[in-house]
């Protein structure tokens, strides 16, 4: 009777011991707490960048930076989220400096998502699609992708890893969004539209909500795991 408390007691003391051991070398996720969610929206492009010019003679910048001030506006409903923007003007963000990503690092943020319009030489080319690069990173894009799809309606195009610095060089989970293609007469025509902008940037929000439950849900498997 005596060994069998001892080796139950031994059992539970080598289960607490491995706890702590892996609490200390793998510390908990920040998504996991009670603080709020720091969330950077990227608008990609702009000043001397134009980025993409649409079908209509339109720059993509514009294109980015009316949808970021949308999901920002809508983010902020949320009193639990934090978001930052890497910009709010017109201004020119040199990619050389890496300043996107060093503005989401410095910020310890737990997500970054960065906002453009598709190009390319054919206008019948069309669809939405989202870049990752880090494997961390992935769930957070399936997540986007699938919310604005669901919002556009456009093609899905689906997730693709790829070698860009916004994703790369970012600490936490980061995807670049391609809403459409503004070379694609059809989509811009949509792109452009309050109502359009509206939806989509509803999408991502739901997407990063329910992208920050389903973390915190798998969180304390991944800690002790």
């Amino acid at each position: 009777m005596k060994k069998g408390i001892l080796m139950i007691t031994l059992s539970v003391l080598l289960i607490l011991i491995f706890i702590l051991v892996v609490s200390i070398n793998n510390p908990r996720p920040k998504m996991e707490s009670n603080s709020d969610l720091k969330v950077v929206i990227d608008a990609g492009h702009g000043g001397k960048d134009n980025g993409a010019t649409g079908a209509s003679g339109k720059y993509e910048k514009k294109f980015t930076l009316s949808l970021s001030k949308k999901i920002e506006e809508k983010l902020k409903q949320d009193p639990e989220i934090e978001v930052f923007m890497t910009r709010t003007e017109d201004n020119f963000i040199s990619q050389e400096s890496r300043y996107r990503p060093k503005y989401a690092n410095k910020l310890n943020a737990d997500l970054f998502l960065s906002i453009h319009g598709n190009t390319f030489s054919s206008p019948e080319v069309a669809g939405t699609e989202t870049f990752y690069y880090h494997k961390d990173s992935r769930r957070f894009a399936k997540m986007i992708q699938k919310h604005v799809v669901e919002a556009t309606g456009f093609n899905d195009r689906g997730t693709t890893k790829k070698d860009l610095f916004v994703v790369k060089d970012t600490e936490m989970p980061a995807v670049l969004l391609e809403v459409g293609y503004l070379t694609n007469p059809k989509e811009e025509s949509e792109m452009w539209t309050d109502d359009f902008q509206s939806r989509v940037a509803t999408s991502i929000v739901e997407g990063i909500k329910e992208y920050k439950e389903k973390a915190e849900k798998r969180g304390i498997f991944n800690w002790l795991f």
